[in-house]
C-alpha cells in the first residue's frame, strides 16, 4: 500500500511541475533588457542634439531645427503615454502566481474526489489494516477489527458498493452469514443484475437458514440464469434446489447443462455424471440421492460443483462433556471440520450446525469444501475438530469449547469427537 500511495503522490508532483513550470519559468519582462522610457529619451536626445548640431554648422536653419524638435517631442509623448502597457509584464507575472497556486490545490483535491469516486477506497482500507500487521500472520481479533472497521466506513459511506461486495465475502469466509446477507443485499442494490454476486447472495442467504435453498435462495438462482443460462455456479444451485424440492427431473435437466459447462472427460465432469446417475436412480425409486441430501456448497467451492466418492466422507458424532454441558446455550453455534494431519489448518471440509442438535451425527465429504483445489478425497489423513462459538465466528475465539478426532483417513467411519476442552 506504501508503494501505491509513492506512486500517486509522484505522479501527482509530475503533473504539477508539469503545468506550473511553463507558467513561472516564462523570462519576466525587462529582464536582461534596458528600459523602455530611457531608451526613448536617449534616442531623443541623441537625435536633438545631432539637430543642434546641423543648426549650428548653417545645415538647416533655425526654424527647421524647431519643427524637427517639435515633432521628436511629440513622438516622444507618444511613446511615454504607451509606458503603462509596460506593466502589463508585471500583472502577467502576478496572473502566473495565482493560475499556478490554484493549480497547487485543484490538481491534488481532484486527484482524490476522483479515486473516491472512481476507486475502491474500501479495498484501501482493508490492504492498510492488513499493511498495519507487518506481514505477520493476523489473529483472529485482528482479522474481526479490521472487517467491522469496514462495516463502519460504509455506514458512513453506503454507497461504496465494491465495499459492500468485500464486507458481505467477509462475513461469509467468517461463518457470519447473516451479516453476509446484509451485505450482499446492498450490494445488490448498488451493483444490480450481477450474476456472479447474485449466485453468491443467494449461497449466503442458504448457509444462514439452515443449507437451505428453499425460497429465495431459489428465486436468485434462477435471476442468474436468467442474466446468464451458462452461469456454472447458478446451475449448481438451481440444480440443488430442485433436490431439495424432489424435482428430480428438474435437477437432472440443470446437472446435464452444467455438465455441458465443463471440460469433457475433466473431474468435474466424472463428478457431475457420478450425481446424475445418483439423481437418476433415486427418481426410478431404486436408491436415494445422496446428492439430494447434501448441503449446498460455500461460496468459495460452488463455482465448481463435484460430487463426493462415497470413500472419501467422514462419518461420526459429536458429543459434549459433561462438565462442559453447563457453558453451552441453545444458541451457540457448532462447527466441525476436517483438516490434513499434516498440511495447512484450511478446513478441507466445513459443517456448521446449531447447538441444539448436540450430541450430533455428522457426515464430511468433499461438498462441504472451502476450496475447489483443496479435497477431503485428497489427503492422505486428516483430523476432525469440532468447536462450539459463542459469537458464531468461524475463526476461533478465547472461551469457545472445542475437542477433536485422532488422526483417521478419509471413508471413515464412527470417528467419535468430545467437546472437553475451554479456547485459551
Amino acid at each position: 500500500m506504501l508503494i501505491f500511495w509513492s506512486t500517486a503522490t509522484l505522479l501527482v508532483v509530475v503533473t504539477l511541475a508539469a503545468l506550473i513550470w511553463p507558467l513561472l519559468g516564462r523570462r519576466r519582462p525587462g529582464v536582461g533588457a534596458p528600459d523602455a522610457d530611457s531608451a526613448a529619451i536617449a534616442v531623443y536626445r541623441d537625435q536633438k542634439q545631432a539637430l543642434d548640431a546641423e543648426c549650428a554648422d548653417g545645415v538647416i536653419s533655425a526654424g527647421e531645427r524647431d519643427a524637427a524638435v517639435a515633432e521628436l517631442a511629440h513622438r516622444l509623448g507618444d511613446e511615454l503615454s504607451a509606458a503603462p502597457a509596460a506593466t502589463s509584464g508585471a500583472q502577467t507575472s502576478r496572473g502566473a502566481w495565482v493560475a499556478a497556486l490554484a493549480l497547487l490545490l485543484l490538481v491534488p483535491a481532484a486527484a482524490v474526489t476522483l479515486y473516491g469516486r472512481l476507486g475502491n477506497p474500501a479495498a484501501a482500507t482493508v490492504a492498510v489494516a492488513m499493511e498495519g500487521q507487518g506481514g505477520h500472520e493476523m489473529s483472529p481479533g485482528q482479522i474481526t477489527a479490521m472487517i467491522d472497521r469496514l462495516a463502519e466506513r460504509l455506514k458512513a459511506h453506503p454507497d461504496e458498493a465494491e465495499g459492500w461486495v468485500l464486507l458481505a465475502r467477509s462475513y461469509a469466509a467468517l461463518g457470519r452469514y447473516a451479516e453476509a446477507t446484509d451485505a450482499y443485499a446492498h450490494a445488490d442494490a448498488l451493483i444490480p443484475d450481477n450474476a456472479d454476486l447474485l449466485a453468491d447472495y443467494a449461497d449466503a442467504i442458504a448457509m444462514s437458514q439452515g443449507k437451505s435453498l428453499a425460497g429465495k435462495p431459489a428465486e436468485l438462482a434462477q435471476r442468474v440464469l436468467t442474466l446468464d443460462p451458462h452461469h456454472k455456479k447458478g446451475l449448481a444451485l438451481a440444480a440443488s434446489a430442485a433436490l431439495e424440492a424432489h424435482d428430480y427431473n428438474g435437477a437432472l435437466s440443470y446437472w446435464r447443462r452444467l455438465l455441458a459447462e465443463v471440460p469433457e472427460g475433466s473431474d468435474d465432469a466424472k463428478d457431475i455424471n457420478a450425481i446424475l446417475a445418483e439423481v437418476e436412480s433415486a427418481r426410478d425409486g431404486q436408491a436415494p440421492a445422496a446428492a439430494a441430501k447434501a448441503p449446498p456448497r460455500s461460496a468459495q467451492a460452488a463455482a465448481a460443483p463435484t460430487a463426493t466418492p462415497v470413500a472419501a466422507a467422514i462419518d461420526g458424532r459429536v458429543d459434549i462433556a459433561p462438565t462442559l454441558a453447563p457453558k453451552v446455550a441453545l444458541t451457540d453455534t457448532v462447527f466441525i471440520f476436517a483438516r490434513a494431519a499434516n498440511g495447512p489448518k484450511m478446513p478441507l471440509a466445513v459443517l456448521r450446525v446449531p447447538a441444539r442438535e448436540l450430541p450430533k451425527q455428522f457426515r464430511l465429504d468433499d461438498s462441504m469444501g472451502m476450496s475447489a483445489g483443496m479435497k477431503l478425497s485428497s489427503a492422505p489423513s486428516v483430523i476432525v475438530e469440532a468447536r462450539i462459538s459463542k459469537s458464531g465466528n468461524a475463526l476461533p475465539q478465547p472461551g469457545d469449547l472445542s475437542g477433536q478426532s485422532a488422526v483417521v483417513k478419509p471413508g471413515a467411519s464412527n470417528v467419535n469427537i468430545t467437546i472437553d476442552q475451554v479456547v485459551p
